[in-house]
């Protein structure tokens, strides 16, 4: 296939997509408004941070499968790559240990203050009082906003610091999920402002195509001094709700995802929640380490080499797809 990767991408992963017999351009410095010239001729469009708008599916003519190197498809418009006979298809599971560890590094990072103890250390200030302060983790209550792949990681880590572990009731979970939430001893609430109320730490972990879950309701249930996590998506959070109450009742928030972060990986950002001295933010890096990112080329490697074969993995607009391209099945 011809096959334009448009994101970072491991060397050894490229080779093989070369010894697999696709002709791969490989591009990751471009950009969302370069995208349609780039994808014309192309076969499949593989993208991790990189938007896919309905004008890039539609300038590809022979495009026939676009690959999110990620689990969350809400930067592609999956409905418009129906409506052209495209497949959108993502790489779910391969990074959660990646965010959860993140979450977990914010977590640590805001409740030891770390940020303060190496500014203060670096302008050769001692401060041993003012740094030991810090509320510890164990017997703490952590609630987890989405229980799938990345918030059942993030569950077992604070789990293992001794914290007590919350979450909303929800039919229709998996047995899997239900087993391992038991395993992990989770408690469950009957809805979100209950769980604001109940925990000390709050951290999202649930899909994109979720709506604003934290807004002025929910936060104003938070106690005092609590901590907000956001690994997940900037807009499960309304941003100013949130800054008011960190003004209000000294919430503390640990924020990989910002509204108006850059669409490519460099830029510059104005965001009143990244400057806010209650925030301890990261650069949407959750999924960035070089395990998870190989771990995820190398299924999307797998990914093309089923696709030549006539199987189609992780496909999530299948059922929007015209007959004539699924030959009546999803």
């Amino acid at each position: 296939m011809r096959v334009l990767v448009a994101d970072t991408f491991p060397e050894t992963r490229l080779a093989e997509l070369a010894a697999d017999g696709h002709a791969y351009r490989y591009r990751p410095e471009a950009t969302t408004g370069e995208l349609p010239a780039e994808v014309a001729g192309m076969q499949a469009l593989v993208v991790r941070s990189t938007r896919v708008p309905a004008e890039v599916v539609t300038a590809g003519g022979d495009l026939r499968l676009v690959i999110r190197a990620g689990a969350g498809t809400d930067t592609i418009d999956t409905a418009a790559a129906a409506r052209a006979g495209v497949r959108v298809c993502n790489v779910p599971g391969r990074n959660s240990a990646a965010v959860a560890e993140l979450a977990c590094a914010l977590l640590l990072a805001l409740d030891r203050d770390i940020v303060g103890n190496v500014t203060a250390l670096r302008t050769g200030t001692w401060d041993k009082a003012g740094f030991s302060r810090a509320r510890g983790i164990a017997d703490r209550d952590v609630g987890i906003v989405g229980l799938g792949r990345i918030g059942l990681e993030f569950a077992a880590r604070v789990a293992a610091f001794g914290a007590r572990v919350h979450t909303v009731a929800k039919p229709g979970r998996s047995a899997e999920v239900a087993e391992r939430a038991e395993q992990l001893g989770v408690r469950y609430v009957d809805d979100l402002p209950a769980l604001a109320r109940t925990c000390d730490v709050l951290s999202l972990h649930a899909p994109g195509d979720s709506g604003t879950l934290l807004d002025r309701h929910v936060l104003a249930e938070l106690r005092p001094g609590a901590i907000v996590l956001n690994t997940a998506r900037a807009h499960l959070v309304d941003e100013a709700a949130l800054i008011e109450v960190m003004d209000a009742r000294g919430i503390l928030a640990g924020i990989d995802v910002f509204a108006a972060e850059p669409a490519g990986g460099t830029g510059t950002i104005s965001s009143n929640l990244a400057a806010h001295p209650n925030v301890y933010g990261t650069h949407h890096i959750g999924a960035s380490t070089r395990q998870a990112q190989d771990a995820v080329a190398a299924e999307v490697v797998r990914m093309l080499r089923a696709f030549g074969q006539g199987e189609v993995r992780h496909c999530v607009n299948g059922e929007q797809l015209p007959a004539e391209v699924t030959g009546g099945a999803a």
